[in-house]
């Protein structure tokens, strides 16, 4: 059987490993296993959104409000936009989705990081653009406009914080950045990660808005299953104006939100307090792994998310440290894919971080 040759050239994505998986192949109860491996939220999700979810479960027959009325309402009174600039997705890989078949073809180029999420890639190669890679790992923007003047670019992603390696760049930067680039040019701002770098730094912060207000080449992305403890529900979204919104949803499916993931989401960004609360838990977690790092001699990248990103020196080996972990019921991300020899490590509870702690500085020491 013959496929479509654009394939050929796509190396599948993968996820992190499930927990069910594990506990096939190791035979590990799942009360043993600590996955901290795809950047959830350890703290779940809000009560508010569990007892919203229960309450509608009996609705299930009904097809989902198709507008999305209740949930980009929520959105519209987060960012203070309107209906024609929201777009919503099955997680905002989706709306990447959307955006690469509005935007590309095989006669396009798109410029990404060298380090960044692997969908931008792939979805690219969907449409068959080729690829144009920064030689730093993390964002340089002086880098980025260089390669926009040679390559004139279709579209370019901004992931910040960038996934996987945790770093961010400051708003006012990609301001300035975004200045210098043709309106013709779309530019992605993926900010899954946004509100933890919010938090940590608010020179960090992106306002959707803002880009909105200035720029008409520019879409923001954000996504429900970090911060708010959605990743089982797969809700994203995009924020940009009326024009480029109007063309994505020419490729949007009908019903592509489900009715359980519409509530979910619009209740959880009435739950402030819980995402804050989860938040702040993770940063001071996240010092433990600072200090875990030094006392080991292992870099850490200064992370403005909910994960850190460990460089392990010359004597240890990625490959062998993650595949032993899981063997003992730890589930990391090895990313030697990207061309690191380095392990992201979704920052858990305490607990779970007694736990990494423990099997790790084991591991290191043999």
């Amino acid at each position: 059987m013959k496929f479509n040759k654009k394939l050929e050239n796509i190396k599948t994505y993968e996820a992190g490993k499930p927990i069910e998986l594990v506990v096939r192949e190791f035979g590990i109860e799942p009360k043993d296993i600590v996955k901290l491996a795809s950047n959830e939220n350890p703290y779940g999700c809000s009560t508010k959104v569990q007892k919203a979810v229960g309450n509608i479960v009996s609705n299930m027959a009904l097809y989902p409000d198709d507008s999305m009325t209740k949930l980009k309402s929520a959105l519209k009174s987060k960012y203070e936009v309107q209906d024609e600039n929201i777009v919503i997705g099955s997680g905002s890989d989706q709306v990447i989705e959307f955006i690469m078949h509005a935007k590309a073809d095989k006669n396009s180029k798109i410029l990404i990081n060298s380090v960044t999420f692997a969908m931008y890639e792939i979805y690219a190669k969907h449409v068959g653009a080729q690829i144009i890679k920064t030689q730093s790992q993390e964002h340089d923007l002086e880098e980025f406009y260089t390669l926009y003047k040679q390559e004139n670019p279709e579209i370019i992603f901004l992931c910040t914080p960038n996934n996987p390696t945790g770093d961010a760049l400051n708003a006012v930067d990609i301001v300035e950045f975004l200045q210098k680039i043709d309106s013709d040019t779309l530019v992605v701002i993926d900010g899954a990660y946004m509100e933890y770098a919010a938090y940590k730094d608010p020179a960090k912060k992106i306002s959707p808005k803002e880009l909105l207000e200035k720029f008409d080449n520019v879409i923001y992305l954000g996504t429900f299953s970090k911060a708010y403890g959605l990743g089982g529900m797969r809700v994203g979204y995009g924020i940009s104006g009326s024009n480029i919104i109007k063309e994505l949803y020419k490729l949007r499916p009908p019903f592509n939100i489900t009715t359980l993931s519409l509530e979910a989401a619009s209740v959880a960004l009435e739950d402030e307090e819980f995402v804050n609360k989860s938040i702040e838990l993770n940063f001071q977690e996240m010092k433990r792994y600072e200090e875990f790092a030094k006392a080991n001699k292992i870099d850490i990248i200064n992370s403005y998310t909910n994960f850190v990103t460990l460089l392990l020196n010359e004597t240890q080996d990625s490959t062998k440290i993650s595949d032993e972990l899981l063997q003992k019921g730890m589930i990391v991300r090895n990313l030697r894919g990207y061309g690191l020899n380095a392990i992201r490590v979704t920052v858990g509870t305490k607990e779970q971080n007694n736990r990494f702690f423990e099997l790790t500085t084991e591991l290191l020491s043999n």
